[in-house]
């Protein structure tokens, strides 16, 4: 008896397994300061981002664009018009690279691969209950499967915030390698919303989190809520990006998306993966911008006058 006691005492002290989320989250360094992040944004603003403001980049930002239409107005006929844009740059401006992504909601996923005649546009869906995330995994997963027969090549799927924020790591994983699985073979971004984690330690955990579980891209923002993408987080999570790349191997790509208002802004993106990330991620396959307003802005520069194609 006294032997089983000694046995049970002995248990007692031994330390608590780590989860294997926890696991995973100790290879990386989370202790970081949203002043320490503020700071390096700011160097790299101030000295880096002029090496970028040329043609050539601009050009090369056009085309990592996914061009956005998300409004509660859309429509098959407007999304055919939006689509048939495309499609017509790709004729009146055959030296400039086409946009990289037409981005919709699931129900236009149809009309999009009907109308779109240029190779190399991915299509992409905001699937699983955007702008929110607030629906049973079911109806999420249902929804991306249907997105994908109907022609979508990417998902963007929002994880789960508010189970986030509480703490509950487990479901935000679940949820994502689910919705990974209802994707087949085509890739998957997962945004953060940024603006609702608040702290870089926020973005950085739920960054390492989502590629954990099966992301293919991180994305900062809806652009339904404010704050959206800002540099501080796209630096965030640039720097998880590269530890994760570092630890596994794993080439994760970047979407930045929402309140991206100027060329500035493109630019400032662009310095923060460049100086952050490297050469390897400038491409329009690792590098994206969620926009619409910004394609224009793009193109009245590189062609030298105000011009509103899209």
């Amino acid at each position: 008896m006294a032997e089983h006691n000694h046995e049970h005492e002995h248990h007692h002290h031994e330390m608590p397994q780590k989860s294997r989320i926890e696991e995973a989250l100790s290879k990386y360094n989370l202790e970081i300061s949203d002043e320490e992040v503020r700071e390096a944004v700011k160097k790299i603003i101030a000295e880096k981002v002029h090496e970028n403001d040329n043609l050539e980049t601009k050009k090369f930002l056009m085309g990592s664009v996914e061009l956005t239409t998300l409004k509660t107005t859309d429509s098959d006929e407007s999304v055919m018009a939006f689509t048939e844009r495309v499609n017509q740059f790709d004729e009146q401006y055959p030296d400039l690279p086409h946009v990289a992504t037409i981005c919709v909601y699931p129900r236009f996923a149809k009309i999009v691969s009907e109308t779109l005649e240029v190779d190399g546009v991915e299509i992409a869906c905001v699937s699983g209950s955007f702008p929110s995330s607030q629906a049973l995994i079911e109806v999420k997963t249902i929804e991306t499967g249907l997105a994908v027969k109907d022609g979508a090549t990417e998902i963007d799927m929002v994880l789960s915030v508010g189970a986030f924020l509480s703490g509950d790591y487990e479901t935000v994983i679940d949820e994502i390698q689910q919705m990974k699985e209802a994707c087949g073979d085509k890739k998957m971004k997962v945004i953060l919303e940024t603006g609702c984690l608040k702290t870089a330690a926020n973005i950085k955990t739920a960054s390492i989190l989502s590629m954990y579980a099966g992301a293919d891209y991180i994305k900062t923002s809806t652009g339904k809520l404010e704050p959206a993408a800002t540099p501080e987080a796209a630096y965030v999570m640039c720097q998880a990006i590269k530890e994760y790349y570092d630890e596994t191997g794993i080439q994760i790509g970047f979407k930045p998306a929402g309140g991206l208002n100027s060329v500035m802004d493109a630019l400032i993106y662009y310095t923060i993966v460049k100086e952050v990330l490297g050469e390897k991620w400038l491409t329009n396959q690792w590098f994206r911008m969620g926009t619409s307003r910004l394609a224009n802005m793009l193109l009245s520069e590189v062609i030298g006058e105000e011009t509103k194609f899209f």
